[in-house]
């Protein structure tokens, strides 16, 4: 229940020019005693910024084992809220493809790898199933690979608080658009179109998804935008991707294992490998930090840093 205290992390800010002219921002931490061995892209979740303690705990990791890090700031999050209108999805390729490309110049000849975090894992996966080579490796933690079942299971009882306090930050995060208007009755301008909802009302994240993201990102409906914003059934397919690592709990409450499990199960995709654990929650994976030897309060932290460390060679 306390949260670990993180010391500051300097950094760099870069932007990543987008096609109509919106920028993202990425915030860019160099390790303090030499170059880096490689770099890590570094994918926030939902309603999270590259300043969640997640992220900073882990790019903290990152930077004691030598890595550079981006930690990127999705469309609408963070501090990067006002460089770009509107808010992210699960499938965002025409934001990331251009971070991937931005990156990939950036690294040179250095390996340059992906970690997401829940949905940033997802972000990230459908990316790289339009663009295999956009990363040399992949890390997923905690993401939803069913957009459907997680909605299912977030709407369960026992995650009611959970929802609301996320809801609330995806709408907040929506209103602080530049470009986001009202009127006098609540009817909320969305793509030149006008959805008459009160914004304020919208109780669950499937509903927040029918209302602002399906629109914005071109689908007919949630269900269209769960179905084909959901990379699990490409990946079952045989979809090519790079060296992929996923670190699934079984007792997680808000993204159902039993993707992981399917995929594991299946050996797909080649190449994969998987850390599918009794407990661990939703991203939380706790164990004792010791500010020497092992400094990340998570253990799936050091999992990842471990098995990218294994593809520098």
């Amino acid at each position: 229940m306390l949260p670990q205290q993180l010391g500051a992390i300097p950094s760099e800010d870069l932007l990543i020019r987008l096609a109509e002219g919106a920028s993202l921002l990425v915030r860019q931490d160099l390790p303090e005693r030499h170059h880096p061995i490689g770099w890590v892209l570094l994918v926030h979740g939902l309603a999270g910024s590259s300043e969640r303690p997640g992220v900073r705990r882990l790019a903290g990791l990152f930077l004691r084992c030598g890595f550079g890090v981006w930690r990127l700031n999705l469309r609408g999050a963070g501090a990067g809220r006002k460089l770009a209108s509107g808010t992210y999805a699960s499938a965002c390729n025409r934001d990331i493809l251009p971070v991937l490309v931005a990156a990939r110049e950036l690294a040179r000849a250095l390996p340059l790898f992906g970690v997401g975090l829940s949905l940033g894992g997802t972000v990230l996966l459908n990316a790289l199933l339009e663009r295999p080579d956009g990363l040399d490796a992949l890390a997923c933690v905690s993401s939803p690979l069913d957009l459907d079942s997680c909605s299912h299971q977030i709407s369960r009882p026992r995650n009611s608080f959970y929802q609301r306090y996320m809801v609330r930050a995806l709408i907040n995060q929506t209103k602080a658009d530049p470009q986001f208007r009202t009127d006098s009755q609540a009817k909320v301008s969305i793509n030149s179109s006008i959805v008459r909802t009160n914004i304020d009302k919208i109780c669950t994240i499937r509903d927040f998804d029918a209302v602002i993201t399906a629109p914005r990102w071109g689908y007919t409906d949630v269900d269209c935008y769960y179905r084909d914003a959901s990379p699990l059934q490409a990946m079952l397919n045989g979809a090519p991707l790079p060296p992929a690592f996923f670190v699934q709990a079984l007792d997680d409450p808000w993204v159902p294992a039993d993707s992981a499990v399917a995929l594991a199960s299946a050996q797909i995709p080649l190449g994969a490998e998987f850390c599918l654990s009794q407990q661990g929650g939703h991203n939380g994976f706790h164990a004792v930090a010791d500010s020497q030897l092992n400094p990340s309060s998570s253990w799936a932290d050091r999992r990842v840093v471990e098995w990218l460390l294994q593809r520098c060679g």
